[in-house]
């Protein structure tokens, strides 16, 4: 009996110290390098702006930041990777307009929910959308665009990056809003819609800044409006879509990339990962460099980003269904 009461009391005494080890562990971290997923192929917008950040915020962290390309299902299996970790703070991933809010609507092999998997962490950057036509179109301005498609409806290609994509989806807002009609055509990613674009297979195009900046550059493909919070400095001269009267248009048209955590990732470490986020957006290096790949640097509260989840999830739905596409 008195060996009994002796353990119990050491118990006893232990348990404090006990109790107290997931706070110190929280307290410390990180002790060993963070891993980034990044749901898609290196060289890519994703990829850039992930591995731009995660660099900056080893200075906060006091440990690396590995960048980890997981490729695969529309961006599925790098989501799923993140949301399956282990919810410590040293698995946390990128997640895009894609992944949190189409991939969910219009994939059926799809196997997170974005509000209920995953923990929001911040915004990083917004990378604008460049509308545009092949030379051999005969409209240039917005108004002449639309004017020319409406009088001749399903009779104008544009392309896609597939049926279910992010860029389907802007393409069936097009029509609607613009209350038009361009037939779409999707191809296996928009690399190849990019080239039908260049050689008139497509004569009115949609692509992300970055990677048509240089076909504009040259005259190859001219820009008649873009989806960004204002005009963009290399484009004085194009109007943005919320200038041209379409709010909605120019918002859906803004591709963006989010920090994520696995749900259960404890409050203290998320806000250690949203910090060290904030401070790496806010080196004057690193914003000069999204600029010239023409992005924005977006960082902002986990509240903000879940609001702008939730309401792109709304939005895309009310699209799909408007638009009667049926999930791949």
């Amino acid at each position: 009996m008195q060996f009994t009461r002796r353990r119990l009391a050491a118990i006893s005494a232990a348990l404090p110290g006990l109790l107290a080890l997931p706070a110190l562990a929280q307290d410390s971290y990180p002790q060993r390098p963070v891993k980034l997923i990044v749901p898609f192929a290196p060289g890519g917008s994703t990829d850039i702006v992930a591995r731009l950040v995660a660099d900056r915020m080893q200075a906060t962290l006091g440990q690396p930041v590995v960048v980890d390309n997981r490729t695969g299902g529309g961006g599925m299996i790098g989501s799923e990777a993140v949301a399956r970790a282990e919810a410590d703070g040293y698995t946390v991933g990128i997640g895009t307009a894609s992944t949190l809010t189409v991939n969910p609507i219009l994939l059926k092999a799809n196997r997170v929910d974005p509000l209920k998997d995953l923990a929001p962490i911040t915004m990083l950057a917004t990378v604008p959308t460049v509308f545009m036509v092949h030379p051999s179109f005969t409209g240039r301005s917005f108004e002449q665009v639309v004017a020319e498609v409406r009088a001749k409806p399903d009779f104008y290609n544009i392309g896609s990056a597939g049926t279910g994509s992010i860029s389907h989806l802007l393409i069936e807002a097009m029509n609607t809003d613009l209350r038009f009609k361009l037939r779409h055509v999707p191809y296996r990613g928009m690399g190849p819609a990019l080239t039908a674009a260049l050689s008139g297979e497509t004569e009115v195009s949609i692509d992300q800044y970055p990677s048509s900046a240089a076909h504009i550059k040259s005259g190859k493909l001219l820009p008649f409006a873009v989806g960004a919070p204002k005009r963009l400095e290399a484009l004085p001269s194009v109007p943005t879509l919320k200038e041209l009267g379409q709010p909605d248009l120019n918002e859906l048209s803004m591709t963006w990339f989010g920090l994520v955590a696995p749900a259960k990732t404890p409050p203290a470490i998320q806000k250690k990962l949203h910090d060290a986020a904030v401070a790496a957006l806010r080196d004057p290096a690193l914003v000069a460099r999204l600029k010239e790949l023409g992005a924005d640097a977006a960082a902002g509260s986990a509240e903000a980003f879940r609001a702008k989840i939730e309401s792109g999830l709304a939005r895309n739905r009310r699209i799909v269904q408007a638009a009667g596409i049926n999930p791949e």
